[in-house]
């Protein structure tokens, strides 16, 4: 988002900090390249849930949507994605857990924990996989 906060910054922020525009003004201006990112990254089903929930008729072009509906839209589309990559990490995980579980009731080892076993193979999974790359990568790339 830093090509958005900039463009904030150098032509809402800058300004009211140095008096030349209102408070309204640089609301105006700031708005408009969040309002773009936003809608770029919202998906037209949540969009269209809000809309239909705001009772405002369905609307030409996008530029008529209000903000106050565009904001929970692009926060309900993230939150699908977010749940989305962690059930993507928690099923490797739970498959370890299961392969663990199964190999110690094998052996016989019902009263060890399979969590004491598959805890140190999880994070060496993560880090071998280089799953902070990964998961930042994958978030940063889907912005664009």
């Amino acid at each position: 988002m830093a090509p958005v906060w900039n463009k904030v910054n150098s032509e809402a922020l800058q300004p009211l900090m140095t008096n030349q525009i209102t408070q309204t003004v640089a609301f105006e201006r700031a708005v408009i390249p969040i309002r773009e990112f936003m809608v770029k990254q919202v998906r037209e089903k949540d969009l269209s849930l809000f809309i239909d929930m705001a009772r405002i008729g369905e609307p030409r072009n996008i530029s008529e949507v209000p903000t106050y509906v565009i904001i929970p839209a692009f926060m309900i589309s993230e939150l699908k994605t977010a749940f989305q990559i962690g059930f993507l990490l928690y099923i490797p995980f739970l498959v370890l857990d299961m392969v663990v579980a199964s190999v110690l009731m094998s052996m016989g080892m019902l009263m060890l924990p399979p969590i004491v076993i598959s805890l140190p193979f999880k994070i060496m999974l993560f880090v071998l996989v280089d799953g902070w790359y990964l998961v930042v990568g994958s978030i940063v790339k889907s912005f664009g």
